[in-house]
């Protein structure tokens, strides 16, 4: 880990992600929860011969690969926070796993839609009390595991902030403002979360079809929930596909927030020719931004007009002088 001390005008680029996160302790415990129904399931399966339990515990092995993977990505976050490789910290460790969890989302949706529509052509028997039961310790078990990470969709706005003590200046016409902040979203956590949604949604609506079909005969409600669990899961996965492909190609912020920055910064004279604000994972906003102004006054002039709940964790300001006269519009 390529790590150096620093010199008293220096500062660190951790912004907080050397602390455990708050959703790291809830996911291992619901994916070491997993990994033993997944244990019990596929070895009650080979026991007595039920592949029902067996084909659950080998898609509960599919859910504990995904909370593994978020587990691994918390814990190499925490630890290589104070490695410089990494520009801004290790934020999008945990963006990434988000996004490799969306990825797994939407495999499993398309295994779904694909099994369940052989089944609708091809319909096989189905053994309705042995699996309901082994849905109703999949649900019981998703259940539990929604109540430990219930917070994990919670979106943290900008407002969530705590206010910072503000950060350094430095000669060179740039400035750098940090602070401790509280989360943003994270996309780790909303991962695990939708994993272990997916896999209660579809326990519950499989419950539904196994009883619809044991009081009729009827093997095709089974598949038909298939497809729609499936669709279900597929848009989940697009949705977190999307939010944190976005953070992770580091996306312009939503304008709302570009704007009140704006609004903030800009004053008398002062404008805004350049600004940049990008996540940087849960732990907040980067800005960097060009003032040019005909009497500018120094950058943490500036840094210093910026909200706090506008969660810039680390700010990058530029100052120019406006060459025009005064009565000439614009800059």
């Amino acid at each position: 880990m390529h790590t150096r001390s620093l010199a008293p005008w220096q500062h660190d680029h951790a912004f907080g992600q050397q602390a455990r996160q708050s959703g790291e302790r809830r996911t291992l415990a619901v994916a070491g929860l997993t990994a033993i129904t997944m244990v019990i399931e596929i070895g009650a399966g080979i026991v007595f011969g039920s592949m029902a339990l067996l084909a659950d515990g080998l898609h509960m092995a599919s859910h504990t690969v995904a909370l593994g993977l978020a587990v691994a990505a918390y814990v190499y976050a925490r630890r290589h926070a104070a490695d410089r490789r990494f520009t801004f910290g290790t934020g999008k460790v945990n963006v990434l796993a988000g996004y490799s969890s969306a990825l797994l989302l939407g495999l499993f949706a398309l295994a779904m839609a694909w099994e369940s529509g052989v089944r609708l052509l091809q319909p096989q028997p189905i053994a309705f009390t042995d699996a309901i039961m082994v849905a109703l310790l999949g649900l019981v078990v998703n259940l539990v595991s929604l109540v430990m990470l219930r917070d994990s969709h919670d979106h943290h706005h900008p407002d969530d902030r705590r206010p910072e003590s503000r950060g350094h200046h430095h000669g060179d016409g740039h400035g750098h403002s940090h602070g401790d902040h509280r989360h943003g979203e994270d996309h780790n956590l909303r991962g695990a979360y939708l994993h272990v949604l997916a896999d209660a949604t579809t326990s519950l609506l499989a419950i539904a079809a196994l009883l619809l079909g044991s009081q009729l005969g009827w093997t095709w409600p089974d598949a038909a929930v298939g497809l729609i669990g499936a669709v279900m899961v597929g848009r989940w996965a697009w949705g977190l596909l999307r939010h944190s492909g976005g953070v992770l190609l580091d996306a312009q912020a939503p304008a709302a927030l570009q704007d009140r920055i704006r609004t903030a910064v800009e004053q008398g004279d002062d404008r805004i020719a350049d600004l940049h604000v990008w996540s940087m994972g849960p732990t907040g906003w980067a800005a960097a931004m060009t003032i040019v102004a005909h009497e500018p006054a120094e950058p943490d002039v500036y840094r210093a007009r910026i909200p706090d709940e506008a969660n810039i964790v680390h700010a990058t300001v530029e100052v120019q002088w406006c060459r025009t006269g005064r009565e000439t519009a614009g800059c």
